[in-house]
């Protein structure tokens, strides 16, 4: 079968933060190609990943359900559990032509080098590269790349102490989507481009970091309450303990963190440009997201786990299709990353699935709907993701207040967000707030059973 609809290009980057974005209000960093795409589109301002760990959140983002549902909540995983389609998947039975260069990570890539794929992804071009450091030799196909130039990773990294960028991952993944998109086809495509970036160990091409004051840079959010907050938190999963930001190492860390995504900005302007360049532009969805954030210092945290602070939670998410989609839209809408697969189907026509668990945001995206409501609340969960304690714990968010839930301990967080949106005081204990968190514990509660996947339709009578 012959697909129409409009190509998708979809560029999800690796625990970039919101607030990462030139045009979104960051000064200090320059993003001219995704500040076009904003200019060009819709971006949500308050869009959520559905868990704050990789695995977790790209099944759900994939699949349109929660993590919950669809059996993917560890990040360690051996295999994928085949629990539902991706969208992937049912975009290539309606005749897309689908692709993928970089990252996956729906099972484990260290169980299996490559991870193991679904039965059946979708995807007929799968440039594959998890890490830029893992796998040499066993599947990654960036390292096979660079040694098919006579080039080596780990000789470049000892010479440089970082991979030059005209070497690198992110512009690999480019040149890959870039290729793909030029084939020559009769219907419409899809290409996943996943980029390992701005992930740890931050060690961009040193020209990048030396564009930036790093003096002037903002420190990160951090009272020496936070301290004592996270010692009351140390039984629940984080990678890496609170510590006391230093400086100048601090900012130096949050530069070269910047310096990636300015290095991925560099190539979304080359794939933009490649679009141009064939006449594609006009027909093609460009998506912008990333997995989920980076606490890069705020509340004395690096890293990921299990907590919910907005750094680590809250992810850039931009729509751009020009003539279909609202452009220069900033939206204030609560949304999440559940939300995208959906939309897809939404903007391509085939109904979308009962079972599917996000909402379409095409009503926003072409001005049917307010821009500014969608949701009422957004949810976040944990639940035994990575190794060491096993944690599980569930977020609500509304606009006013954001309840955490650590199950198992007595502890958690609720956070009034109007007044604290920086959330460094915990109402979980103040009598004042009592009603409040009752409510958003029935409301996440109720959530969590409503989104339980109750199996195929019912036929006739029981």
């Amino acid at each position: 079968m012959t697909g129409k609809g409009p190509n998708i290009l979809w560029i999800c980057t690796d625990q970039q933060r919101f607030d990462t974005i030139h045009a979104l209000g960051n000064n200090h960093i320059r993003t001219p190609n995704i500040d076009k795409l904003i200019a060009t589109g819709t971006a949500f301002t308050r869009a959520h990943c559905q868990s704050p760990i990789c695995t977790p959140s790209r099944a759900s983002f994939l699949t349109g359900m929660y993590p919950s549902t669809i059996h993917a909540c560890m990040n360690g995983n051996d295999r994928w559990a085949e629990a539902a389609p991706l969208i992937t998947k049912t975009l290539a039975d309606i005749g897309y032509d689908c692709g993928l260069a970089g990252k996956f990570h729906l099972s484990s890539a260290m169980a299996h080098e490559p991870e193991l794929r679904p039965k059946d992804d979708g995807y007929r071009c799968f440039w594959y590269s998890h890490a830029p450091h893992q796998g040499i030799g066993k599947g990654n196909q960036y390292t096979d790349w660079l040694a098919s130039i006579g080039q080596d990773y780990k000789k470049l990294k000892k010479k440089y102490g970082y991979i030059p960028a005209k070497w690198h991952q992110t512009t690999w993944c480019a040149d890959r989507a870039i290729e793909f998109m030029k084939e020559e086809r009769k219907g419409p495509w899809l290409c996943s481009v996943n980029i390992y970036d701005p992930h740890g160990p931050f060690d961009p091409p040193q020209e990048y970091v030396d564009r930036f004051d790093v003096e002037s840079l903002p420190e990160p959010l951090f009272r020496e309450s936070d301290l004592e907050a996270q010692e009351r938190l140390a039984a629940v999963n984080f990678q890496g303990k609170a510590k006391h930001p230093t400086y100048p190492d601090a900012k130096l860390t949050l530069a070269k963190y910047w310096a990636q995504i300015e290095l991925i900005d560099e190539n979304v302007g080359r794939m933009l440009d490649a679009l141009e360049e064939t006449g594609q532009r006009e027909n093609t969805v460009v998506i912008f997201t990333s997995d989920h954030g980076e606490m890069a210092g705020d509340h004395g945290l690096n890293k990921k786990g299990c907590r919910f602070y907005e750094g680590l939670v809250r992810v850039p998410l931009i729509f751009s299709w020009p003539g279909r989609v609202e452009q220069g839209l900033r939206s204030d809408a609560l949304v999440e990353l559940v939300d995208i697969a959906p939309t897809l189907l939404d903007m391509i026509g085939p109904p979308v699935p009962v079972r599917m668990q996000g909402q379409s945001l095409l009503p926003i995206l072409d001005a049917r709907a307010e821009p500014d409501k969608h949701r009422d609340f957004v949810r976040c969960v944990y639940y035994k993701v990575l190794e060491g304690p096993e944690s599980f714990a569930t977020m609500i968010r509304t606009r006013e207040h954001k309840l955490v839930n650590y199950h198992g301990h007595e502890m958690g967080e609720l956070f009034d967000m109007t007044r604290d949106p920086h959330e460094f005081e915990n109402q979980w204990d103040n009598p004042e707030y009592a009603a409040i968190r009752f409510d958003l514990m029935k409301k996440s509660f109720d959530a969590l059973a409503f989104a339980v996947d109750t199996g195929p339709p019912r036929v006739g009578r029981y």
